[in-house]
């Protein structure tokens, strides 16, 4: 018998007046692997992911987390339980630098006060276990780099750290390479790669070609429906999502 999903959404619905923004949604991501949700825009995408982190509550549905419901927990409640986003747009302090920002990141994880930033400085221990995150964000050279003078490639791999640094059992990753340059979108993919060996990525991306090189397996949502699941190969091949989706890139 196959272990059950990690995630598992079972009919989960959100309109918003009559626009039908998620549509009954059955959704599992297991534990482990990459699973990546594309669709073209309106789709339902941000919709969905915002559902699952906590930000919108569903109007119909069940969200299973590990094995407990956490459909009507809050954003900060889901996160105890192992649930963390990072969300499409930066959002950082521009005068911390990436290894304050880790810190912070690790700190919230392991339930300390957010005093202030004096006596965090004096924790060395919280401090090395920053600095030993830095490789796989490929940010080892950025250490002590204030987050204005990053790439917008950089902060958006910062962002994804901190989420990875409370230690979470899945991360919803929104559209992490939006608004970058090829370079950029390479060395976020191989970051993504690294992450995988620690945890359960839900990957939202418009990038179908590093979508399809990264995940083990791909959900198709089209007008608030998954049309489609399965791998890669298989989901490329599926006839309704050429039609709906990728023949029209």
């Amino acid at each position: 018998m196959s272990a059950p999903p990690l995630l598992d959404v079972r009919q989960l619905s959100k309109r918003f007046g009559g626009v039908v923004a998620t549509d009954r949604i059955d959704l599992q991501v297991r534990a482990g692997e990459v699973h990546a949700l594309i669709g073209p825009n309106g789709a339902g995408k941000t919709s969905l992911v915002s559902q699952l982190g906590g930000q919108l509550a569903p109007d119909a549905g069940h969200i299973v987390l590990a094995g407990e419901d956490i459909t009507r927990l809050s954003a900060h409640q889901r996160a105890r339980r192992g649930l963390a986003r990072s969300f499409q747009i930066t959002r950082l302090f521009r005068s911390f630098t990436v290894l304050e920002h880790l810190a912070l990141a690790l700190q919230a994880a392991d339930g300390s006060s957010l005093r202030a930033w004096r006596a965090v400085a004096a924790e060395r221990e919280l401090f090395e276990r920053a600095r030993a995150l830095l490789p796989t964000l490929g940010l080892e050279d950025q250490a002590d780099a204030a987050t204005d003078r990053l790439s917008h490639g950089q902060r958006r791999a910062l962002e994804v750290g901190m989420a990875v640094a409370t230690r979470p059992r899945l991360v919803l990753l929104d559209e992490p390479m939006a608004g970058m340059g090829p370079d950029e979108s390479l060395r976020m993919e191989q970051m993504i790669q690294r992450l995988r060996e620690q945890t359960t990525l839900l990957l939202i991306e418009h990038d179908v070609d590093a979508v399809f090189r990264l995940a083990d397996r791909v959900s198709v949502l089209v007008s608030g429906q998954i049309i489609a699941s399965g791998t890669p190969d298989v989901v490329r091949r599926d006839a309704q999502v050429i039609g709906a989706y990728l023949g029209q890139e």
